[in-house]
């Protein structure tokens, strides 16, 4: 899945919600940002292996990077 596929599913899963896209995305943020705090070196090993291009990766690339390695 690409990032384009991965950001129409934020809209749909805001629309589900009744919510708007930045409410889903910042949830989505904070969920990312307390989950790379783990400690455990599975969860690094898995936070390190998703393609990003800024300092943490967006929720759009993280639901790409699940989605491709759910199809698999």
């Amino acid at each position: 899945m690409d990032t384009a596929k991965a950001k129409e599913a934020l809209i749909k899963l805001a629309k589900q919600k009744g919510v708007n896209e930045e409410t889903v995305r910042h949830e989505i943020k904070i969920s990312i940002t307390e989950a790379m705090k783990s400690p455990e070196s599975q969860a690094q090993t898995f936070w390190k292996s998703i393609p990003h291009k800024g300092e943490r990766p967006t929720p759009e690339e993280v639901i790409a990077y699940i989605a491709d390695r759910v199809k698999d």
